[in-house]
């Protein structure tokens, strides 16, 4: 067998190492169970990375215009218009809008270019919609954005709180980790979430709190750690500043948090118990803390706790910001932030001229740029005339997404650089440069524990595609800067990057990879900068040497439900999908679990608002409107709804979350609040539903509601929409895409129409039509496209929708990386009696890879135990 290459996982935050060898057909990926992030494991989507690799979605060439054109073409054109619009407005008149996706590489190459010779800090990421808020509490306790702690520690303590974190959905293998500690160790897990997710499976107490709530339940937990005498005397005599203060601001009552979170007060007074005795103790934090327009002071809040209990920098202590995007880490450390200088540096005079004098800078930035929402503000009127946007899709993620749509449409010079070439950003772009992609790119990336690893290439760049760090360097050279970026490759802006951190530093700044500098590259094995734990000595990075707490103080989210709006939406991911899904859109298997965007709602609402389960609603909020499938549980709190972020105009009609959110932002980090937008449901109640399975994705002309997904075989869409008129149009539109024989069966009486299109003898497309969802054998007729239906039989098969004896569908996957449904699983349960986990994954294999469904077969056993007392009784 082939040597494998080791890489990184292009996914989340946790940094998962693979190894990668060819397979017949393809490419098997496998977790590396030498990487200190996984140690072997992986989730559904690293899993199915080797789904992902195809070109039919690629971007292959540069586009200038709408035309096809060459490199030289490309950077003549993005060098000479960039300049003009200098030449026209300043500095400020450029930006870069970068990604989370970039290599550390990338990322320098970029910041290095606006930053020392442009002279514009408009140097912003969609880490800003992650974990800016993360950045700035660090920053102002810590004198650093220093995340002190390291995975292990999950696995040495004693208590973990997961604070807006969906660990089970968003950090699998995280989440993995705790799951075993927690069954060998017995450690103890509170989830403070208003949802209750797939997490709460392992947790010894969930606190459904209000949502924007953390801060008073935070500070209720300070008071009665004062109270129950838990503060570190010791610690904070020597190393901690500001702890009276913040103990004053932070006095509630246990009745008092209770009532504010909206959470029984015993529950509380147990989380508080558990807290304030046990010195072991980690919280986890993510987006639910950060995706507010008080995160800063919710991260605040986590960080006086730590430093006023001492718990930091100690084996299984100390809070953990854990990131969402594979490098998000690694742009903090280039300065990938337009309030940051590269290696944890800011704006300070000092720094400044440090860079400057590193760089040989011409035109160094002197303050801070635009961070992401005000960026897009500034492209809508004007200030900012060109832009370059690398690995991100800002028409779809970013709050106000109308709004940057327009801003996008008006901008006289929109580059974009991405490796597939149709996004919902990419329709705008003047300038289109195609980049490599995960498999192609060689580079580093840091993870959540501040683990640097290698992306090493296994596959050739295919046709024109080029690093990201070359076309800017290119772009540079173009500009007239050639000898400060005349990289030959990645291995020299590393050693760079390395260089600076290091420049002057002697150990006044966390951030320093001096001893990577002259590492041997293309070996460069993972390793965790600044150790496995920082601050255990007291030591942090701040004027005076000492951490600082700094006084928060509870504020609602800046919107709040009222008449017209009465729900609470909050957004967030799925299990199997990433970002705007230009990856995992074209794994199947990623698309069995939850197929298309749902709204979660409790019953109580759902009765309310006259939605069933099922349904389809309309979600208003005072920006926007999204349509999507009602999904009715108890998961949510009542008055409060939940939607997806991963959906695109690409992939169904009517459904970018961020067209819902308003552009409320935190005042410190600059972070947008997605978690707490005043909303409103309604049904959607078209005259007719369809089902489309094809060969392809053709256009859905004549429906108002679509959403696509592709399938073991085929390409599935769903149609809904209103009036004879669109079912005409509809049919019409496919019959000019496909043509070929057409077979098809009308009902006008019960409004049913089932339409077959036979080219060359196999089956192109099939269509139902009914005046209610069609009930057909969809997985089974997937597989039938493409196929020859040479039998009168076997076309009235397919135009009954019906699947032979023994073939049904599975139902909904749950199990993603062995393809397994919950009709399967439902069946083996009843027909052989499984009891446990362990049962389903020895008759089916569901649950033995990456675990991430274990919490959903568990309640499919529990459901099935139900039923059976229900018999007996």
């Amino acid at each position: 067998m082939a040597d494998a290459v080791r890489t990184t996982c292009p996914y989340c935050g946790t940094g998962c190492g693979l190894r990668v060898r060819p397979a017949a057909g393809g490419w098997q990926v496998t977790g590396d169970p030498d990487h200190p992030a996984n140690v072997g494991r992986l989730c559904s989507k690293g899993a199915m990375l080797g789904e992902t690799l195809g070109l039919e979605s690629r971007l292959l060439h540069p586009v200038v215009d709408g035309k096809q054109a060459d490199w030289p073409t490309a950077i003549a054109a993005a060098a000479g218009r960039i300049a003009a619009a200098i030449a026209r407005g300043g500095p400020d008149s450029f930006a870069f809008y970068l990604s989370g996706q970039l290599l550390t590489e990338d990322y320098y190459a970029a910041n290095k270019l606006a930053k020392g010779f442009l002279g514009t800090a408009n140097v912003d990421t969609n880490s800003r919609l992650c974990m800016a808020s993360a950045v700035a509490g660090h920053r102002r306790a810590f004198g650093s954005d220093t995340v002190p702690g390291c995975y292990e520690d999950l696995e040495l303590a004693d208590l973990v709180v997961l604070a807006g974190s969906n660990l089970a959905w968003c950090h699998p293998v995280l989440f993995q980790r705790l799951r075993k500690a927690r069954e060998e160790r017995g450690t103890r897990v509170v989830v403070v979430d208003p949802r209750r997710t797939d997490t709460c499976d392992i947790a010894d107490l969930h606190l459904a709190i209000r949502p924007g709530s953390d801060v008073a339940l935070l500070n209720g937990l300070l008071s009665h750690c004062a109270d129950a005498g838990a503060l570190d005397g010791e610690f904070t005599r020597w190393h901690v500043t500001g702890l009276d203060d913040a103990l004053r601001a932070a006095r509630m009552s246990v009745p008092e948090a209770a009532a504010l979170c909206g959470v029984e007060e015993g529950a509380v007074r147990r989380f508080y118990g558990w807290f304030a005795a046990t010195p072991r103790t980690v919280t986890v934090f993510s987006q639910g803390i950060n995706q507010s327009s008080a995160g800063t002071d919710k991260v605040g809040a986590i960080l006086n706790l730590h430093l006023a209990t001492g718990r930091i920098g100690r084996p299984g202590t100390g809070p953990f910001s854990v990131t969402g995007q594979p490098n998000a880490m690694g742009g903090r450390e280039v300065g990938g932030l337009a309030n940051q200088l590269a290696a944890h540096m800011g704006f300070d005079p000092a720094s400044v001229d440090r860079v400057r004098r590193f760089w040989g800078a011409p035109a160094m930035a002197t303050r801070e740029g635009l961070k992401a929402v005000d960026l897009f503000r500034a492209v809508a009127d004007g200030r900012v005339q060109a832009l370059w946007i690398m690995g991100t899709n800002p028409a779809v993620s970013l709050p106000e997404a109308d709004l940057v749509r327009r801003a996008l449409a008006r901008c006289p010079l929109v580059i974009v650089s991405d490796c597939v070439a149709d996004t919902d950003t990419l329709r705008f772009a003047h300038i289109r440069l195609p980049a490599v992609a995960w498999g192609e790119k060689n580079g580093t990336v840091t993870n959540s524990d501040r683990t640097v690893s290698r992306q090493r290439p296994f596959l050739p760049p295919p046709a024109l595609a080029k690093p990201d760090w070359w076309a800017v360097a290119s772009v540079a050279k173009a500009l007239g800067f050639g000898p400060a970026f005349a990289w030959e490759g990645p291995a020299d802006i590393f050693a760079e990057h390395a260089r600076l951190s290091a420049f002057e530093n002697g150990g006044s700044r966390d951030f320093d990879l001096g001893d990577a500098a002259g590492a041997d590259y293309d070996a460069l094995a993972p390793f965790q900068w600044g150790g496995r734990r920082m601050f255990g000595d007291g030591r942090f990075f701040t004027a005076d040497g000492r951490a600082h707490m700094v006084p928060v103080t509870y504020r609602p989210p800046a919107e709040a439900p009222g008449p017209d709006f009465p729900l609470r939406l909050n957004t967030g991911r799925y299990r199997d999908q990433w970002h705007t899904m230009t990856r995992t859109g074209l794994s199947s298997r990623l698309f069995g679990h939850r197929p298309e965007p749902m709204v979660d709602i409790h019953p109580e609402d759902a009765r309310g608002s006259r939605l069933a389960d099922g349904g389809l609603a309309r979600v208003e909020t005072r920006l926007g409107t999204m349509v999507a499938r009602v999904a009715v549980t108890d998961g949510q709190r009542p008055g409060e709804i939940f939607v997806p972020i991963h959906w695109t105009d690409r992939f169904a009609a009517r459904a970018v979350a961020g067209r819902l959110i308003p552009g409320h932002t935190d005042p410190v980090s600059g972070q947008p609040e997605s978690k707490h937008v005043p909303a409103r449901l309604a049904p959607f109640a078209p005259s007719w539903f369809g089902l489309l399975l094809a060969r392809d994705f053709p256009e859905p002309d004549g429906a108002e509601w679509w959403v696509r997904r592709r399938a073991e075989g085929a390409c599935v869409t769903e149609l809904a929409g209103s009036g004879h008129a669109g079912r005409r149009a509809l049919l019409a539109g496919l019959e000019a895409a496909y043509g070929g024989e057409p077979i098809q069966v009308f009902d006008p009486g019960r409004g049913i129409a089932r339409c077959a299109w036979i080219v060359d003898g196999r089956l192109a497309a099939v269509l139902f039509l009914a005046p209610h969802r069609p009930g057909v054998a969809s997985q089974w007729l997937a597989g039938q496209v493409g196929r020859d239906l040479a039998t009168a039989e076997d076309r009235l098969a397919v135009l009954a929708g019906k699947a032979p004896a023994g073939r049904g569908d599975d139902g909904p996957i749950v199990c993603a990386c062995f393809s397994v449904g919950v009709a399967r699983i439902e069946r083996a349960i009843r027909e052989r009696a499984l009891v446990s986990v362990a049962d389903i994954g020895g008759a089916l294999g569901a649950g033995t890879g990456c675990g991430s469904c274990v919490p959903e077969l568990r309640r499919l056993l529990s459901s099935a135990s139900e039923g059976r007392v229900a018999a007996l009784g």
